[in-house]
């Protein structure tokens, strides 16, 4: 068996200082990569649209018939 306490031999203790700037910075990374994400996503939404809103432009109504006039 290999004992644990053998891998931590050398190692210090981090401060609650030092977990919690670890943890931060790990939080920023993940929030930082979900909106660059989004941004990409919605900028790529929007170029669809553009396009499918210039493909689909309605024609021009047609002109109505002038109604004949009762005598």
């Amino acid at each position: 068996m290999v004992d644990s306490k053998a891998n931590t031999v050398g190692q210090t203790k981090l401060s609650a200082a030092q977990k919690a700037a670890t943890t931060h910075e790990a939080a920023m990374g993940i929030i930082d990569a979900e909106v660059s994400a989004r941004e990409k996503k919605t900028a790529r939404l929007r170029e669809l649209r553009k396009l499918h809103e210039t493909a689909e432009q309605p024609a021009a109504p047609k002109p109505r018939r002038a109604r004949p006039k009762k005598a």
